[in-house]
């Protein structure tokens, strides 16, 4: 089965309006000639609507990075999935490893906020990824067997459709120290594996695994030469045009 490769920058709290507004300009003028590829951006919060609208008309989606498991009330600082969809975004970030490490979120309210996303008509990506001490302790497999397990509980096989996931080493984020191709291989295929067993084959096969940490221009095509390996999630090179060009027209 052929699945398009699916190119993300999350730009984090990084940005201001006018740098924000110049880079989705700056990519919008170059998806005109982009095939055979999907493109999105995940500005923050505060950008979301103006980043949109830049992007209206380029086949350039928008994402938010984060999203409330709640539909509305008194829950003060949170965004909830209708607010997004009604800026303009049309996909979300779920279990990203900085939401999991830095803020404490659990793969329970990983799987709430996916459920959120999903019943206001986002789509998701589900991050999963193991920490240096997992992969030393050869806990590797039974940590993402767990984030994928516990975050898609309850997805059906239909609404699995809309989820892609990112396989993200916890020590390859912003470090320069990017998985091999072959680590890389055997996560990306021990996910696929996971998906038939959850799932069924065909559903598993259908469903797009980006790889997140450390991707650059110069390793892209590497990566995307790897078995199961079906686009990336960019942190630090999505924030300049010329660096997530590179990226996003290297893929293929």
């Amino acid at each position: 089965m052929t699945r398009k490769p699916f190119l993300a920058g999350n730009w984090k709290m990084n940005l201001d309006r006018r740098s924000g507004v110049a880079l989705a300009q700056a990519l919008a003028a170059r998806s005109v000639t982009w095939t055979g590829r999907d493109v999105a951006v995940f500005p923050p919060f505060v950008y979301l609507a103006e980043i949109a609208r830049s992007l209206a008309g380029s086949s350039i989606a928008v994402g938010a990075q984060n999203v409330s498991d709640e539909k509305s009330g008194a829950f003060t600082g949170e965004v909830s999935a209708a607010m997004l969809k009604d800026v303009g975004a049309t996909l979300v970030l779920c279990g990203h490893s900085e939401r999991r490490h830095l803020y404490g979120e659990d793969d329970r309210l990983v799987n709430r906020k996916l459920h959120a996303a999903l019943g206001a008509g986002l789509d998701v990506i589900l991050c999963v990824g193991e920490t240096a001490e997992e992969r030393q302790s050869g806990s590797t497999e039974p940590r993402i067997g767990r984030q994928l397990t516990l975050g898609l509980a309850g997805v059906s096989e239909d609404d699995l459709e809309r989820v892609t996931l990112a396989y993200e080493p916890v020590w390859a984020i912003g470090t320069g120290n990017n998985a091999t191709p072959a680590q890389v291989g055997d996560v990306h295929s021990y996910i696929r594996g996971m998906l038939a067993g959850i799932y069924s084959d065909m559903a598993s096969k259908a469903v797009r695994i980006q790889y997140g940490g450390s991707v650059k221009a110069d390793n892209i095509k590497a990566l995307m030469g790897v078995a199961n390996v079906d686009g990336a999630l960019v942190g630090g090179a999505s924030l300049q045009s010329e660096a997530f060009l590179g990226i996003v027209e290297g893929a293929l």
